[in-house]
């Protein structure tokens, strides 16, 4: 049994998890061969989890004991499968561990479809959902006649950064172009560090870097910077500047993507807004 302290023991707590975990599951619904011998705890047996994760039953006798090891970021993939860990749980087994908590190796692509309502419901502000690499996965009219209608883009060049270095109309659409690159390129860096089994991220930056002088001169720059929230002056062609205010949210359920919502800077701006998405 455990007690509250003022702080936790990651090694104890870690055991407490496990044994827990393992304890809360269901044999038949795993379809595990039944046992001849009345089981004498509930849940799986540590024979059990040890033949699921691929590891020793000794190893697993001594993480629920507490004995101070330190599971490899394989080992713990192997047991949050093994013990049917929801992504939650997962995280919480690689933070007592005190390992990195690996991404998928498929990032998202697709807005999920209660993620896509929410761009949807949040007209008249003007937003989009992206990915950790900034491919657009949903808009809303608003951010459209904002930015440019991302549905007439192949879906390839649905990249916010694709956008602000190809693009020959985005490419002139920013104020402070140098300092949006430079925080970009900032944020693809952390991006590719945290995702280095992402292809498709490697591919833009090799695109990027072999196309854009400015992009290859930032990014050997080695700048990390990740902006939760921020301000951009838009060079509009039908209205004029407008001055935008944006704030950045991640979803719990899907932490890889990010919830950009602009609002207009001034009462100038949003005039201009307001004209714009009634057109």
């Amino acid at each position: 049994m455990t007690t509250h302290t003022d702080t936790v023991d990651p090694t104890q707590e870690l055991a407490v998890f496990l044994r827990a975990r393992r304890e809360r599951l269901d044999p038949g619904a795993l379809g595990l061969p039944s046992r001849r011998q009345a089981r004498r705890t509930p849940g799986l047996r540590r024979e059990e989890v040890a033949e699921l994760a691929g590891v020793s039953v000794d190893y697993v006798v001594r993480l629920e004991q507490g004995r101070g090891l330190r599971p490899s970021a394989d080992v713990l993939e192997a047991l949050a499968r093994a013990l049917r860990l929801s992504p939650v749980e997962r995280g919480y087994l690689f933070d007592l561990a005190q390992q990195r908590l690996r991404t998928a190796d498929e990032p998202a692509t697709t807005a999920p479809p209660p993620l896509a309502r929410l761009v949807a419901d949040l007209s008249p502000l003007p937003a989009m959902l992206v990915n950790h690499r900034y491919d657009i996965l949903a808009w809303n009219h608003e951010v459209t006649r904002l930015f440019l209608d991302f549905a007439t883009l192949p879906p390839a060049r649905r990249n916010a950064m694709w956008l602000c270095l190809m693009h020959p109309e985005v490419r002139e659409f920013y104020a402070d172009r140098e300092r949006v690159v430079r925080e970009g390129v900032a944020h693809l860096r952390a991006a590719w560090a945290t995702h280095p089994e992402d292809r498709a991220l490697t591919g833009l930056i090799a695109e990027f870097t072999a196309r854009d002088e400015e992009f290859a001169r930032r990014w050997n720059e080695r700048e990390i910077k990740v902006n939760g929230r921020g301000h951009k002056v838009l060079r509009h062609p039908e209205v004029g500047e407008i001055a935008m205010d944006f704030e950045t949210l991640i979803p719990l359920e899907d932490p890889e993507q990010r919830l950009l919502i602009y609002r207009a800077a001034d009462e100038e701006s949003q005039s201009a807004l307001a004209r714009l998405c009634a057109r």
